[in-house]
């Protein structure tokens, strides 16, 4: 009797908890649940580039924050510490652009 079992993919890697991206994503997560106004436009409508960009942090942040390291590498970079950053950086100037801040 012939009994092969077929190989195991090999496994994800795996992170440790990287607690910067994860406190981030929870100060976006809380900052927009109190204070939903900080993304709006200078007319008071919603500004969804500036959402976007936030929200993208926040995902990348908890994704990263809490170990996971997708095996892809578009998705790695993606959800990595970097995008993260950038999300928020990339928020953050869009808003200020809104607001006259900037230029």
């Amino acid at each position: 009797m012939n009994t092969k079992v077929a190989p195991r993919p090999a496994a994800a890697p795996t992170g440790g908890i990287r607690l910067l991206p994860l406190l981030a994503a929870i100060a976006i997560m809380l900052g927009i649940t109190a204070w939903p106004a900080a993304l709006s436009g200078p007319r008071g409508g919603a500004d969804h580039w500036a959402a976007m960009a936030l929200f993208w942090a926040m995902s990348a942040g908890f994704v990263r924050g809490v170990g996971f390291v997708p095996r892809h590498l578009a998705w790695r970079l993606m959800f990595s510490s970097a995008a993260c950053l950038l999300g928020i950086a990339l928020a953050v100037i869009r808003l200020a652009f809104l607001q006259g801040g900037v230029m």
